[in-house]
């Protein structure tokens, strides 16, 4: 089970998660929930995790610095959508539910709720093109995926379970279209091999039907930007 702390060396919480499956210790700072998210082995004592995570305090504060602040869903900002920028707009007398108008969001309701429903109709977007995607690829591997949902998972960007369940993080919708489609094909690959071997790689790749390495090197240069957006703060 995991644990939150509070370490005098650290300026933010770490939450310690002893893990059977883990060979080694992994330090990663999570920008959506602003934790240090430690793995270790389950044998490592934990005076010992917590002494060397302790000690990382310089690489703690680079990764701080590294991820910026937080990007608010709220009037006049500007944030990317499948790639692309577009400006927030809250306008009184515009619907509730956001409508993109031309190169904007343009949403209206009560202005102290504007950055939640701007969240919502991402969230909502993101689950339809993504389905959409999903059953695209799934179609093309001969299988079926039993279902397809969206949340908001630090650590992944898409995940399957062994019965053909997938999950995406909404925050796909604001990466690149290359970007996006290489998680959905990543995850439909795994309907058929739940692993990284040779076949998963070779499968993977014939979904795509495009440079994986270069998808993979977008999402990687996109996502932390991605990772400090949110409805409020």
């Amino acid at each position: 089970m995991a644990e939150l702390l509070r370490l005098e060396a650290l300026p933010v919480p770490l939450e310690l998660r002893p893990m059977r499956s883990a060979r080694r210790v992994r330090l990663r700072y999570d920008e959506v929930r602003q934790v240090l998210r430690m793995t270790c082995p389950a044998g490592l004592s934990r005076r010992r995790a917590l002494t060397w995570a302790s000690e990382q305090q310089d690489w703690v504060l680079a990764q701080i610095a590294r991820a910026g602040e937080q990007e608010v869903l709220c009037d006049g900002a500007v944030i990317p959508l499948e790639g692309q920028e577009v400006r927030l707009r809250w306008v009184d007398s515009a619907a509730r539910t956001p409508v993109i108008v031309g190169g904007e969001l343009i949403g209206g309701g009560p202005p102290a709720c504007f950055g939640m429903r701007v969240e919502r109709f991402l969230r909502d977007r993101a689950l339809q093109l993504l389905s959409a995607e999903t059953q695209e690829y799934a179609a093309k591997a001969g299988v079926s995926c039993r279902s397809v949902g969206v949340g908001d998972a630090s650590s992944r960007w898409g995940s399957c379970s062994a019965d053909g369940r997938i999950r995406y993080s909404w925050r796909l919708i604001m990466a690149p279209p290359a970007a996006r489609r290489f998680v959905v094909a990543h995850e439909v690959a795994h309907l058929v091999h739940l692993n990284h071997g040779p076949k998963f790689k070779a499968l993977e790749d014939e979904l795509l039907e495009g440079d994986v390495q270069a998808a993979r090197a977008l999402l990687r240069q996109v996502g932390p930007r991605l990772r400090r957006v949110v409805g409020r703060l």
